[in-house]
């Protein structure tokens, strides 16, 4: 399990970010046709709706779940598939299309939130392992190659390894 740390910068960054997902996940559900209007989307109320109860499974899952990073993730997961669906509404026959503009800033800048969320809850974790072990020096022999030459050959093997009963001829 990862190690997390209440009360660090990172912690208070997560809480927040998570608090505004169910926020904006809550609008999103409520409000879908009407930003889908706003952004000239309206044939993507549905997804906006579907949007929203993913941020709400997210921001839920930040506050509630213990360590918020992969939810974090989740959330930058999120905010790409959010701007490939507003890069959408970018159309030069969508008239809305200064409020996708809008609208695609904001995500960007939540984005890079998000970003700067998972290097700092990244840094609370104390690098437990260390550098790796160093193991150049090691042959997987007991013994120098030189004496283990031909002792396999000398090892004594069972009958059964020999020649194991289900292999013997009828």
């Amino acid at each position: 399990m990862a190690y997390y740390h209440r009360g660090s910068t990172g912690d208070a960054l997560a809480r927040g970010l998570g608090w505004f997902s169910i926020a904006l996940g809550v609008t999103e559900l409520v409000a879908g046709r009407t930003l889908a209007r706003t952004l000239g989307m309206e044939d993507h109320t549905g997804l906006i709706r579907a949007y929203g109860a993913r941020e709400i499974a997210t921001g839920v899952g930040i506050l509630a779940l213990g360590d918020p990073k992969p939810w974090i993730w989740g959330r930058v997961g999120g905010d790409a598939l959010d701007l490939a669906t507003l890069a959408r509404g970018l159309d030069r026959e969508n008239p809305r299309r200064d409020s996708v503009g809008l609208a695609i800033a904001a995500v960007a800048g939540v984005t890079a939130l998000d970003v700067l969320c998972t290097q700092l809850l990244n840094a609370d974790e104390p690098d437990a392992a260390g550098p790796p072990p160093d193991y150049s020096d090691r042959t997987g022999l007991p013994r120098p190659p030189e004496e283990m030459r031909g002792a396999a050959r000398d090892a004594p093997i069972g009958a059964d390894m020999r020649e194991p009963a289900a292999m013997r001829p009828a």
